[in-house]
């Protein structure tokens, strides 16, 4: 099984359902180092899907003061390629640790990961 943390729209029972056709479960989990913004989808499918055209991202501060709450669903491999299929190019999906101590993926600013790789 996989871990996939979510913070926003894969919260959702719609786009759970459409996404990976079923309800998921899961346990709170808080991320550190990373604040939450807002990015423009232009997707009409993902918009259809979730209802929103502002969807929230994280950006990555290094900072341990910014936390991020949400939810870290188990899923199955298969389940992880079809949420890569739902996130647009704004995101990309990186392992992280969370408070629990835990392992999951989670998807952040790609633009602000890239500046993060060059920086390291």
């Amino acid at each position: 099984m996989e871990r996939l943390f979510s913070y926003g729209t894969l919260q959702f029972d719609q786009v759970q359902q459409e996404t990976f056709g079923r309800l998921l479960k899961g346990e709170k989990d808080t991320l550190t180092g990373y604040a939450l913004s807002e990015v423009r989808i232009r997707d009409e499918a993902v918009v259809a899907t979730s209802g929103k055209a502002f969807h929230p991202i994280l950006k990555y501060t290094g900072n341990p003061d910014d936390k991020v709450e949400g939810t870290v669903f188990e899923i199955t491999a298969e389940e992880l390629a079809q949420a890569d299929r739902y996130e647009v190019e704004e995101y990309v999906r990186v392992a992280a640790v969370f408070e629990s101590g835990k392992t999951a993926w989670a998807y952040v600013c790609a633009e602000t990961e890239k500046k993060r790789a060059l920086a390291s």
